[in-house]
């Protein structure tokens, strides 16, 4: 009985996390805005995270369509990495051209906000390291407005480029729909493939033979644990499918 093996029963591994933002746009960006009458919805982080979730368990399940629309949202980060990239050396650079006489210290808020994250998915943390980076660009920018650096028309352009980089890539998101089917179907040509393709377009070949993945893609799971469908998440919930990608008003910007 000594030499019988140990029984572990070990649960999954968890990490309490956090994001902290200092400005009004960034928040803003996070929480989106539910639709009202006459005026669109607009997807936030949340919903974002959300969809990234369902898409990620629908890559698990054979799903080839979500296995392309992580590529298509794998690349989409990438253009909006770059175009918030672009703005933080414009930045940089106007903040280059203060005196070494005079020292400007870090434009932090006094009580910023905390909030708690539930991601699952990598292209899901991909967009809270880009919401970070354009937390700390609006600061910057409100910083450099307030030194006299940039004018207010200035400040509202740039702002509002980098906020409609991230609603972009939320807006494209949204988008996303599972299929219901997998690589089976297909090769099977059958009447549930049928049906997919023609509701939602037809795939790159290397896309529908499963060479070409995301770089983030999970294992596909067996056939005896799929599910019928990836089920929304009760902690990240998302807009509905009435969200756009619509500019909003910078209170920042007013301040």
């Amino acid at each position: 009985m000594a030499n019988e093996p140990l029984q572990l029963n070990l649960g999954s591994l968890r990490s309490a996390m956090s994001l902290t933002l200092h400005t009004h746009h960034a928040s803003r960006i996070w929480h989106g805005r539910a639709p009202a009458e006459g005026r669109p919805g607009i997807i936030g982080l949340n919903g974002y995270i959300s969809a990234m979730n369902k898409m990620k368990r629908g890559a698990e399940q054979d799903d080839p369509y979500s296995d392309w629309w992580m590529l298509r949202i794998e690349d989409k980060l990438a253009d909006t990495k770059t175009r918030l990239q672009t703005l933080r050396e414009q930045v940089d650079q106007t903040l280059s051209d203060v005196p070494p006489a005079l020292s400007l210290g870090e434009n932090m808020n006094v009580q910023p906000v905390k909030l708690p994250l539930f991601v699952n998915a990598q292209l899901g943390f991909m967009a809270v390291y880009l919401l970070a980076d354009y937390d700390d660009l609006a600061r910057k920018l409100i910083l450099a407005h307030h030194t006299a650096l940039i004018d207010r028309s200035t400040l509202e352009r740039w702002l509002n480029d980098g906020a409609h980089a991230l609603r972009s890539l939320f807006s494209l998101a949204q988008q996303y729909r599972y299929s219901g089917t997998t690589r089976d179907d297909f090769a099977a040509k059958n009447a549930a493939a049928r049906a997919a393709q023609e509701k939602f377009g037809e795939l790159p070949q290397d896309v529908l033979e499963g060479t070409r993945r995301s770089r983030f893609a999970p294992p596909i799971a067996r056939r005896g644990n799929r599910s019928e469908a990836p089920a929304a998440d009760a902690s990240e919930p998302s807009l509905g499918d009435g969200a756009a990608d619509t500019p909003l008003q910078d209170e920042d910007a007013k301040a």
